[in-house]
């Protein structure tokens, strides 16, 4: 039987960390990816070219192929975790870009931009945790630092 202390640390549940931090790094790169990354696909990159924001004076052309690298190849590297802490960094770039100068730290409010910060929030937190952590067990990176 099961003591209240064995309840309170949940160790009826086993620890498995490698595997939530797979679970993590494709959830991520799978919700970026459906999210923001289909969208830019190159078939509707002239839909995106003529309104896309320019938030760091780079040019909208410039500032869409960092998010298109960001959302959609950043997104696809994290989710088979290829360059996954790379990826995750330049997808943490990109987005933070977006909530200070878009989105201008939104994150608390009633405003219609209030519901992005509070979803950049947790995208740069699971990207953040990712950058530390790694990609955990189930990734190509760790298949392609095996030696033979």
């Amino acid at each position: 039987m099961a003591s209240v202390k064995d309840i309170l640390w949940m160790r009826l549940v086993p620890e498995r960390t490698e595997a939530g931090l797979a679970l993590l790094r494709i959830w991520t790169g799978a919700t970026l990816f459906l999210r923001h990354g289909w969208e830019k696909q190159p078939a509707h990159w002239v839909q995106f070219m003529a309104h896309f924001p320019n938030p760091i004076g780079i040019g909208s052309h410039q500032s869409f192929l960092i998010a298109f690298l960001s959302d959609f190849v950043c997104a696809i590297l994290l989710i088979v975790g290829l360059g996954t802490r790379w990826a995750a960094l330049f997808c943490l770039g990109d987005i933070f870009v977006a909530w200070a100068f878009v989105h201008h730290f939104a994150f608390l409010g009633k405003g219609p931009a209030s519901d992005h910060g509070e979803l950049m929030v947790l995208y740069l937190g699971a990207l953040l945790t990712l950058l530390i952590a790694g990609p955990g067990a189930a990734c190509l990176d760790r298949i392609l630092a095996r030696k033979p």
